[in-house]
């Protein structure tokens, strides 16, 4: 067979046409959509919402994969000129030459390449050979047929008994596959919409003198439903359904009296109902407008939807279940400033020199936007209004400098997320808005200027290092409310430590933390994680989280978090 297959290349044009056209087209004949386990093609990029893994739906996204790939490739060129990687002194330039200017049947891929020095297996040369009779049935039935000589006719049709097996197979699995879509097309929850989950286990502890005898070991949950659909394959609509059952321990001084700070709160907890009740908890819209990427929430936003928060391996989909267990490694604290309803976009502002790529990134959220009473709504509730410069030296570190300028009522916190006026990290201290330093009870509304800074670097691709600093300037409206808040901290990851998929994490640093009121302990927390990947859809994560000084005073006794969460992704 192999005398025979390469005897024929050399004599027929035709023959060598249909070979190397495999290369060009995705190995599948016009209007049809196969896929071969040995070859690998390139495709466009899909947008978030193809079907989920399942068995029925693999079919529909290589459906959908390799219709994209016909519509974004060369399709017929004219001259064999057109690909960057066909070269006149190449073996097959003639005979390639030849069939380009007499059938026109070959085609390429998108970025101008032909790729004809790929290995073949028989029933890709099957798909290319079906092609090219195709397009020599078409000239003979448009009175061309003076073009097809009979000498690649009676090769072509020697070929076509000898591949006569894999080409009956090529048409028995279009036929399957049109009928598994059709179903598939009938059956389907949404054309336009696919549905993702994340539901977490997490059994949890506290440990320390007082703070461990105070609390209990506990066994807790959160579930999200994520509705994501798209109208243009380029936006995003993300609806999310929550509900979770986890609430923060307590943390007690050596008098075993309660500390009231968020160190040590872990991901999981935020956006919890308490009781496993379902709401919705987001509510955003994404798309293009030009070269800018514009963000809509109508309610529940966060700054790190949308801006870059340079903290790869800890930072997880806004808290999600596969980064850091808290919600101080996840992120910089600069971003828990405000939430709610609003508008931001991304503009690219720079593609040369040594920052590449730059972009500058503005955002506006509301917590109170709903509420048309006195005080609030969209301008005159708490807000916060963000301003970011984003930079990429080289390709692998990552900077940003970050303004947010925020107005909060009396008896709001700093880090809240607009969710609830519950603090999400810091200390009391740097949270307790509008609060006398003298007399601490709440008087009045407050306005916040903060400025941060962040990182990432990848030296390599198994280590990864990430950082932030924070610098927060609060003015209250009453009389000695004002202060100034501080954070950092520093972050180690070690992707596919052990192997691919897990992540060894390491993240210290201080807590939000302000010296009003004589507090002068510096609340310091570092954790450590391990997740480790069981299967594609399935992680589990121990870890163990160390706050020091949770009240920012030398009678607060350290305090030990230990947490082993699952998380289940589907």
């Amino acid at each position: 067979m192999s005398n025979f297959l390469w005897k024929s290349l050399v004599v027929s044009p035709a023959v060598v046409g249909a070979s190397l056209l495999v290369s060009g087209t995705a190995i599948a004949a016009p209007n049809t959509t196969i896929e071969f386990s040995s070859v690998k093609t390139e495709v466009a990029q899909q947008p978030e919402i193809l079907a989920p893994a399942t068995d029925n739906a693999k079919v529909l996204d290589q459906i959908n994969r390799y219709s994209n790939e016909g519509n974004n490739s060369l399709a017929q060129v004219t001259s064999v000129s057109q690909f960057s990687d066909v070269q006149p002194t190449d073996w097959a330039f003639q005979a390639l030459q030849s069939l380009v200017e007499r059938y026109g049947c070959i085609a390429g891929y998108p970025n101008g390449t032909y790729r004809g020095n790929r290995a073949l297996s028989r029933y890709e040369f099957a798909a290319g050979l079906n092609a090219c009779l195709d397009r020599v049935n078409e000239l003979i039935a448009t009175a061309t047929a003076d073009l097809v000589t009979k000498q690649d006719l009676v090769t072509l049709q020697r070929l076509q008994e000898e591949f006569s097996a894999e080409l009956a197979t090529l048409r028995g699995r279009v036929d399957s596959l049109e009928g598994r879509t059709a179903q598939l097309e009938a059956d389907q929850f949404s054309t336009t919409t696919k549905l993702q989950g994340e539901a977490i286990f997490a059994a949890t502890d506290a440990f320390g003198e007082n703070t461990g005898e105070a609390n209990n070991s506990v066994f807790q949950d959160r579930v999200r439903l994520n509705l994501r659909t798209s109208f243009t394959g380029s936006d995003l609509l993300t609806t999310r359904l929550s509900a979770g059952n986890a609430t923060g321990f307590e943390l007690r001084d050596n008098n075993n009296a309660p500390i009231n700070s968020a160190a040590g709160r872990q991901t999981f907890e935020v956006g919890s109902t308490g009781d496993n009740s379902v709401e919705i908890d987001r509510l955003t819209y994404e798309t293009p407008v030009g070269p800018a990427q514009v963000y809509l929430a109508a309610s529940g936003g966060q700054h790190s939807h949308y801006a870059a928060v340079n903290n790869p391996y800890f930072f997880d989909k806004t808290d999600g279940g596969n980064g850091a267990l808290s919600t101080f490694a996840s992120e910089n604290p600069i971003y828990r400033i405000g939430g709610g309803s609003g508008i931001a976009l991304n503009v690219p502002f720079g593609r040369g020199g040594v920052l590449r790529p730059s972009s500058l990134t503005l955002g506006y959220l509301a917590s109170e936007a709903d509420d048309p009473g006195s005080g609030a709504g969209l301008f005159n509730g708490n807000y916060a209004a963000l301003g970011q410069l984003n930079f990429a030296v080289g390709d692998r570190i990552a900077l940003a400098a970050t303004y947010v300028h925020g107005y909060h009522g009396a008896g709001s916190t700093l880090f809240d997320a607009g969710i609830n006026n519950a603090a999400l990290v810091g200390t009391q201290q740097a949270n307790a808005l509008g609060v006398d330093r003298v007399t601490p009870v709440n008087q009045s509304a407050s306005s916040s200027n903060s400025y941060g800074v962040s990182a990432a670097f990848r030296p390599t691709n198994n280590i990864s290092l990430s950082g932030f600093v924070s610098y927060h300037d609060v003015i209250g409206f009453g009389s000695n409310d004002n202060y100034e808040a501080w954070s950092y901290g520093v972050g180690l990851a070690l992707p596919d430590f052990g192997k691919r998929g897990n992540v060894l994490g390491i993240f210290g640093g201080a807590q939000p933390y302000s010296r009003r009121a004589g507090s002068s302990e510096i609340p310091y927390q570092v954790e450590g994680f391990y997740k480790y990947r069981v299967s594609e859809n399935i992680s589990i994560t121990p870890g163990v989280i160390w706050v020091t000084s949770p009240g920012q005073s030398n009678n607060s006794e350290d305090a030990f978090i230990g947490t082993l969460r699952t998380t289940f992704t589907f």
